[in-house]
């Protein structure tokens, strides 16, 4: 019971850690917090669906293409209603709730409010080590975690991640030595908005879509970087990583609704002692 509670936390835990790494890219080098996030892994999911069950793709073709979709759409987003509003942040709070709203509404209007399901394209379970564990549910594990690595790698690897540092930590300083800050601010919604697009995609093939259902995915996001530490991506990995753990273990004896509270009160704790979170910087 135990190894399945754990099997499941962790396919909660890979979910929350993509969006909650899209927040922080964007919250680290934007300096804004993207509240309309969850709408866009909404629009993820519902990419999916149609690419699917209206174009007949195949699942996972059809989960790129979404993703590439909406990480340009996160692009647009950046240069249209965030760029014009860098350096206030209060502002862009005021731009993400319209966005909320937009998004929520046209895909109301576009798709209507009847829950929809995409095919699942892994039926059936895998029995390892006496531990059954349904496919999906082993997918999401291994592509969350996979994209976990791609972007750590990514970031200590490459010139373009060492940018994204460079910006984060100071964003005149890099553009004074000659890094494209407008570029980077682009990479990064792109990124975000993709990384929220595949959590989208990969829950809509075990669950019902629904306009709203951003708002469960904002909620977790939040969590899991208040948890461990705005801006850190290290600390998105280990508080989702926490939450997820515990939605997935606490409701073998519990409840599920004990499990959110169990996470929040957390997060409260961790609010009083450590404000900036388990691995934010001081």
């Amino acid at each position: 019971m135990w190894a399945q509670g754990i099997v499941n936390g962790l396919m909660s835990a890979g979910i929350y850690i993509l969006v909650a790494l899209g927040l922080t890219l964007v919250l680290s080098i934007l300096g804004i917090v993207q509240l309309a996030h969850g709408e866009v892994y909404m629009l993820g999911a519902y990419g999916v669906y149609y690419l699917c069950a209206v174009a007949g793709l195949e699942f996972f073709m059809a989960l790129v293409i979404s993703t590439v979709l909406v990480g340009g759409l996160g692009i647009l987003l950046e240069r249209l209603f965030f760029r014009p509003l860098r350096g206030d942040p209060e502002r862009a709070v005021v731009i993400s709730i319209g966005l909320i709203l937009f998004l929520q509404t046209a895909v109301f209007v576009g798709a209507g409010g009847v829950p929809k399901a995409t095919p699942n394209p892994l039926s059936g379970v895998i029995n390892i080590f006496g531990i059954v564990i349904p496919w999906d549910r082993l997918v999401v594990v291994v592509v969350a975690f996979g994209l976990v690595a791609a972007l750590f790698l990514l970031i200590s690897k490459s010139r373009i991640g060492q940018a994204m540092v460079a910006v984060s930590q100071d964003r005149q300083a890099a553009a004074i030595q000659g890094i494209n800050v407008d570029r980077i601010s682009s990479i990064v919604m792109f990124s975000g908005s993709a990384l929220a697009a595949v959590a989208g995609g990969l829950v809509g093939a075990m669950f019902s879509l629904t306009p709203g259902m951003g708002s469960f995915a904002l909620m977790k996001g939040i969590a899991v970087i208040i948890l461990g530490g705005l801006g850190s991506i290290p600390g998105a990995v280990l508080g989702g990583l926490i939450i997820g753990l515990t939605d997935g273990i606490v409701p073998l004896w519990l409840t599920t609704h004990i499990a959110n509270m169990i996470g929040f009160v957390m997060i409260i704790l961790i609010l009083i002692f450590k404000p900036r979170g388990l691995l934010g910087h001081e």
